[in-house]
């Protein structure tokens, strides 16, 4: 399989933090509600406040055709790719696109393979629901799965997210344990195919 390296898989997910939560990541934390906001002292409104404005479900929540077109299907809030869809291969990436997304926003390839948005809500069995707070600290500080284990693929912007805060980062799990569960197991990780032979 051709490798393709850390450098530049975290640019990938660089360049997706600025596409899809743009500066939001780091300036939640400092541009946040005041101190007499609900959400500054209630933990799950507080992770509420900063899933919903950076933009969680934008790539977390599958869309659906809606009467004005595709809009998020809100009854698997968060719950990642799909299980049950299954997809052609990925085209590979080409001249100055080096990105694909599925009509979902759950699934995206590029030259790190191609990867699918995870199940964030609390079902135990194919979520967070038997994760602990500091894994996904951990998670979300490392860019590693639980914290020790396979890489984060783009477009997860986990590199702007590491610089929130242990507060900022623990109150979104707590929000996320608030949500109701959905049983979705998410497909692995698909690797780069092999470069052609010269």
């Amino acid at each position: 399989m051709r490798n393709v390296g850390a450098g530049a898989r975290r640019r990938m997910a660089a360049l997706a933090a600025v596409a899809c939560a743009g500066t939001l990541a780091t300036s939640v934390t400092a541009q946040g509600p005041s101190a007499a906001s609900p959400t500054a002292t209630d933990p799950i409104k507080r992770g509420e406040y900063i899933v919903k404005g950076m933009g969680c479900n934008d790539c977390h929540t599958p869309l659906k055709v809606g009467a004005n077109g595709p809009e998020p299907d809100m009854t698997r809030m968060l719950s990642g790719h799909p299980q049950g869809m299954v997809l052609p291969p990925a085209p590979p990436p080409s001249g100055p696109w080096i990105a694909s997304v599925a009509a979902t926003m759950t699934a995206w390839a590029g030259p790190w393979g191609v990867s699918f948005t995870a199940n964030l809500t609390p079902d135990p069995d194919t979520g967070l629901g038997s994760w602990t707070e500091q894994q996904f600290v951990d998670t979300l500080r490392s860019g590693r799965h639980l914290g020790r284990g396979r890489e984060i693929l783009p477009p997860m912007p986990w590199p702007a997210i590491r610089n929130m805060t242990d507060d900022d980062l623990k109150a979104i799990f707590a929000y996320l344990r608030s949500i109701p569960p959905v049983k979705n197991k998410v497909p692995d990780p698909i690797p780069p195919a092999e470069a052609p032979a010269k």
